[in-house]
């Protein structure tokens, strides 16, 4: 009894030692390639997106200024990237499955049902993997733009610039810095105010004891000679354009200014041009002795 014991353990020793070399080594293998390979593709896509926006800094000479091709391959490398790793892990395990001796054939049934439970549960995962693949698919957004999303039919919601734009989420940084990660079934509304071009739309509120058509004429030469200056032309697509008189209100009557910019330079043109025109109208004193000033208001 004892020597068939003794040889019975001799060969289950013998067997584990023949799996180890044939099928556990098989296994190791499989599952430090699939961490390589994640690794390769990880630091390919962490390279293209490097180079792109080296190539972006380098056209524009700013990274939220890019081309819509630009933020479009940009974002498209952070979701292929995502997808492949996630095809190598799926598969890595599936062959891993079938080294360890569990027959694929008999997870059919358990998986049917499981994969039932599953379409139950991750119907939120599902909605926002096809959120994110219209996405890419509609060129809505792409890394680097500026947007803001919202409810629908709302004017307020998260504005940023996209970090990261993958089949399921979206990465955004805010002004102050804070990263927001939204999920793509979520987006409902987004406002992209950084597409193929920028509007800014200052208001005027001058004081209605002012003087109608010189004020209308100092507003139009400062807008003039700032869309010829050199180095805030190179920002604007057309001039900056008065419109007149949008309205009159009690006490005063307001001015429009239109400038059709740059994607993501409407900011930096509205500060300098409120500036310009408010220094304007006070030293030209067109107030007719009222101690009131003039009021300017971004709309856009």
């Amino acid at each position: 009894m004892a020597i068939f014991l003794t040889s019975s353990f001799h060969n289950e020793i013998f067997q584990l030692g023949t799996w180890s070399k044939t099928r556990g080594l098989e296994i190791v293998m499989i599952a430090v390639g699939s961490v390589l390979a994640a690794r390769f593709t990880r630091w390919i896509s962490n390279s293209a997106e490097s180079s792109l926006v080296r190539r972006a800094k380098t056209e524009v000479h700013d990274e939220l200024v890019r081309s819509e091709r630009s933020k479009y391959v940009h974002a498209m490398v952070q979701a292929v990237g995502w997808g492949v790793t996630s095809v190598i892990y799926f598969v890595s395990t599936l062959m891993i499955i079938i080294r360890v001796g569990v027959p694929i054939s008999s997870l059919v049934a358990p998986a049917t049902v499981m994969g039932v439970a599953l379409g139950f549960g991750a119907q939120k995962l599902v909605q926002d993997l096809l959120a994110g693949f219209f996405i890419f698919a509609e060129r809505q957004f792409g890394v680097g733009d500026v947007i803001t999303i919202s409810a629908p039919g709302a004017t307020v919601g998260v504005s940023g610039t996209v970090e990261e734009l993958t089949l399921r989420i979206t990465r955004i940084r805010t002004l102050y810095g804070e990263l927001i990660v939204v999920p793509n079934g979520e987006v409902r509304q987004v406002a992209n105010m950084s597409k193929d071009w920028s509007q800014v739309v200052l208001d005027v509120q001058v004081p209605i004891e002012s003087h109608k058509s010189e004020t209308i004429e100092l507003m139009r030469r400062i807008c003039l000679e700032f869309g010829k200056e050199e180095e805030w032309s190179q920002y604007l697509l057309a001039p900056p354009v008065v419109t007149g008189i949008e309205a009159i209100h009690i006490g005063y009557f307001q001015l429009r200014v239109l400038v059709r910019t740059l994607p993501a330079r409407q900011w930096e043109v509205a500060r300098e041009l409120r500036l310009r025109l408010l220094e304007a109208l006070d030293d030209a004193k067109l107030l007719s002795g009222s101690a009131n000033s003039p009021i300017i208001q971004q709309v856009v």
